[in-house]
């Protein structure tokens, strides 16, 4: 309603007065429809483009608006502007998400979740895109396509495959830290509220002296962990399948605001050298007990979004979108993700995307040379020059925004991972030292429930790698499939080559 209480007047997308929205322009009463409807054929055309393409992985989703506060000094690390000061808040937007499954798939499925912030700074946007999980199923880009088309729909049937994807997981032994993760019961957190967030990746912190430093983040969830059984998660699927959504957006309209503790884990480059992991393997996670986490800050959220399309789905996060004094490290993973994200969502929102208010930067806006293109929105530059250099006053490059130099060395080739240590250690200290016998007893229920649907050739195969990391884990997993313990044990002690012939 209006101030004088009239009813606000429809119209159409440029503003003209809309006389009849219930009854379609025909040719008498009977018709045909008249092609001058102009308000008829623009309601359905923009109805018939509803709906951008849909992510290719962490298709569904929920988000809010917050904020990040900084708790403890960590200027000796970074010149990161919003770290720069205890006290010192940044207004930030997250998305939650799963990532195998479509849009329109339950929130209790088993699968990663994803956990990206967006920091809105003074020095633009920084985007950090993580998951719950610590670690990753592969360490090298060249894999992702294939791994993600068996976490998808198989091409003939149309319906998820276990054949494909337990064939790729046990013919790549890299992924057995996060299946063991993901098979865990922290592969179906109850909530988006009760689950930690991590950067997966390593990270590079720099100061203003230009020295460096690894890192890792650690988003701790205040409200505690909680999950869902395998058997609960499946009530859930047909009882609310938008049950994360729904308690994300109800808690913060109730005024419980959920918050996560930020734990930074820092390593020095001399400590990097000679480490007994490879701290750049994102399928590997640095021993609390080598490098304690350390509380930097702290994230809150209490703000939902006043339309979903707007900010949730709109909303695209890279981890490109960096700030001075911190930067991406040689991570393979993280190279290739700093331009598959920008591309990925160039060819969903265009190229223009950046200037959507949920990506548009809010405190530094945005001064460059890019011009034109799909749905550019703003005054494009106006009358101001579209190259650098020039003599017109347009703005110039600020050289104490560069990244210290490191060293790089090597011939360039396809080089496959040579670290000495295995893929096996950290997933069966996970499984003997952390794991109660309870999380271990659902751990194996869930595995045997999912890969018994696989064929025997490929049970054994991935059976034999849960061998390598734990015996028991292997025995346990090869009764509850009712295979024979020797055979799986016979193919734990070949080599990759030969056990995926001898299966």
């Amino acid at each position: 309603m209006g101030e004088d209480g009239s009813r606000k007047r429809l119209t159409r997308a440029f503003g003209m007065p809309v006389g009849d929205d219930q009854n379609s322009k025909t040719a008498g009463e009977r018709g045909p429809v008249l092609l001058e409807d102009v308000h008829l054929l623009e309601k359905l055309g923009h109805f018939d483009r509803e709906r951008i393409p849909e992510r290719v992985v962490h298709a569904k989703g929920a988000g809010a608006g917050g904020y990040f506060e900084v708790t403890a000094d960590v200027t000796r690390y970074t010149k990161a502007k919003f770290l720069s000061e205890i006290g010192k808040r940044t207004d930030v937007f997250v998305r939650f998400s799963t990532v195998g499954g479509e849009k329109g798939s339950a929130d209790s499925e088993r699968d990663p979740r994803g956990f990206a912030i967006k920091f809105y700074t003074e020095e633009g946007n920084y985007d950090l895109v993580g998951n719950n999980t610590p670690v990753f199923f592969i360490r090298d880009p060249m894999k992702f396509p294939d791994f993600i088309h068996t976490q998808k729909r198989n091409p003939a049937t149309n319906l998820k495959d276990p054949d494909a994807f337990w064939d790729f997981l046990s013919l790549t032994p890299e992924s057995i830290h996060q299946v063991t993760i993901l098979f865990s019961d922290r592969g179906t957190p109850a909530t988006y509220r009760n689950m930690n967030g991590y950067s997966s990746h390593t990270y590079k912190w720099y100061n203003e002296e230009g020295d460096h430093y690894w890192v890792q983040y650690h988003f701790k969830t205040d409200q505690g962990i909680k999950n869902l059984t395998r058997e609960g998660a499946d009530v859930m699927r047909s009882k609310d399948p938008d049950h994360a959504t729904r308690d994300l957006y109800d808690a913060i309209a109730r005024g419980d605001y959920p918050s996560w503790t930020l734990e930074m884990q820092i390593m020095t480059p001399e400590q990097a050298k000679d480490y007994r992991f490879d701290i750049l393997d994102i399928t590997k996670v640095w021993p609390h007990a080598d490098f304690p986490p350390v509380k930097i800050g702290k994230l809150v959220l209490n703000r939902n979004p006043a339309n979903y399309f707007a900010e949730v789905e709109q909303a695209a996060f890279s981890p490109s979108s960096l700030v001075p004094g911190i930067a991406a490290s040689p991570d393979k993973m993280l190279q290739a993700r700093l331009f598959s994200y920008h591309d990925t969502h160039v060819h969903r929102l265009g190229p223009n995307y950046h200037l959507i208010p949920v990506n548009a930067p809010r405190n530094s806006p945005e001064q460059s040379y890019q011009r034109d293109g799909f749905m550019r929105t703003d005054s494009n530059g106006g009358g101001g020059p579209n190259y650098w250099p020039n003599s017109f006053d347009g703005p110039g490059p600020d050289i104490s925004a560069k990244e210290p130099t490191f060293d790089v060395s090597g011939k360039a080739g396809h080089h496959p991972y040579s670290h000495p240590n295995d893929d096996f250690v950290q997933p069966g200290n996970l499984y003997r030292d952390v794991m109660t016998e309870q999380d271990r007893e659902n751990l194996v229920g869930n595995i045997v429930s999912h890969l018994g649907e696989a064929k025997k050739r490929i049970q054994l195969r991935q059976t034999a790698l849960f061998f390598k990391a734990d015996s028991d884990y292997g025995r346990r997993v090869a009764t509850g499939l009712g295979l024979d313990a020797k055979d799986v044990e016979k193919l734990a002690h070949m080599s990759q080559e030969d056990r995926a012939k001898a299966t």
